[in-house]
Order: structure tokens, then sequence, then C-alpha cells
């Protein structure tokens, strides 16, 4: 169409052609889309969403062991479990000693050049708890390769006092800094030497 051109009387190009919606009734409409035909031709998957009978959506041990490899990992993360639960149960997790009839669990923490120790007495059930003094001397550890001269290595003496209670706890500082500690617990007729890491 020129410039120079009035559009025609219909008011739109090639007004001469009859539109689709005059050349048949509503009743012969023709419809392209087909919703079935384009489901036939989906992926399984895809079929699957649609159909009438979903699947059931909770399944406890469908998805973790639904395939092989599934299943091995599954049953691999349940013997951790069970080993771990067992040593627990046996005492092979437990940082603590036996002494006097309980449980003691010692931890060391350094502080701006001293050393806070702190001690966790638990009693046995159904076992005597030794009551009374304990003596307890901390010392810095000595690093491999080195000699232990007189007066290199100090000692600090603590004296605390086990009741009969269930748990204790009980707190005291060191005047020295260092890495590792070697502690002697002295009870009326046991001794406990140990050595820990200090955090």
């Amino acid at each position: 169409m020129k410039d120079t051109e009035q559009p025609k009387a219909g008011g739109r190009p090639n007004s001469e052609y009859r539109l689709s919606h005059e050349n048949q009734g509503e009743e012969e409409m023709v419809f392209r889309y087909s919703r079935e035909k384009r489901l036939s031709k989906a992926p399984k998957s895809v079929q699957d969403l649609f159909s009438e009978n979903p699947r059931p959506r909770f399944n406890l041990l469908g998805p973790p062991a639904g395939r092989k490899s599934r299943a091995v990992m599954l049953g691999s993360i349940l013997l951790l479990c069970v080993v771990i639960l067992m040593m627990s149960i046996f005492g092979f997790l437990d940082r603590g000693y036996a002494f006097g009839g309980g449980r003691l669990t010692v931890e060391a923490l350094r502080f701006e050049g001293t050393t806070i120790v702190s001690l966790k007495k638990t009693r046995i059930k159904n076992r005597n708890a030794y009551t009374g003094a304990v003596d307890i001397g901390v010392s810095p550890a000595l690093k491999p390769g080195t000699e232990a001269r007189e007066g290199d290595y100090p000692v600090f003496f603590q004296r605390v006092f086990f009741t009969a209670a269930d748990e204790e706890e009980y707190r005291f500082a060191a005047p020295f800094d260092s890495e590792e500690l070697v502690l002697v617990f002295r009870g009326e007729r046991e001794t406990l030497d140990l050595k820990i890491k200090c955090e």
C-alpha cells in the first residue's frame, strides 16, 4: 500500500477476503488442540502426573531404598549408627577415667598465662563411691626429646573433697601455661595418673 492510497471502505487491508468466522458456523468449528493427543505423545513420567490414579505420596523406605545403591548406602548408615551406639554404651567413646567408684572427667583451658582445670565427678550407680579428700598434683608435660631438670617444671597442688552426691564439679587455676598437663590424683587408697591436652 502506497502512502498516497487511501484505505478501502472495510478499514483493513485485504478487505475483499472474508474472515474465518464468516466462512463457517459455530457448529462446524474445528479445534486443533486435543489434550488427550498431546498427553499420548508425552513421556511416561508426564503421563503419570496426569493419570487418574496418582501414586501415594508418603513412602518411608521407598525413596532411600528404591534402588540397590541407595539400599546399600542406607544399610551402611544404619550399621554405623549401631556401632557408634554400642561403643558409647560400652564406654569406648567416654573420655572419663575410673576413680574412687565413679567416673572422673578432666578438661583444661588455657587463659591469659594460666590453665583452668575443670573436674567432673559422676558416681556410678550401685557402687560405693569414695568420699573424702583428693590431692591433685598438676604439672606441665615434658616436650618430646627434653630432659626434666629440677625447677624447670613446676608442680601445683590442689585439694578437693568428694562427697556422696551423684555429680560434683570442681574448678581451679594452675599458675602456668602449657599445651599438655600431667595430673596425679591421690585418694585414700587409689592413685590415678593421666595426661590431657589443653584447649
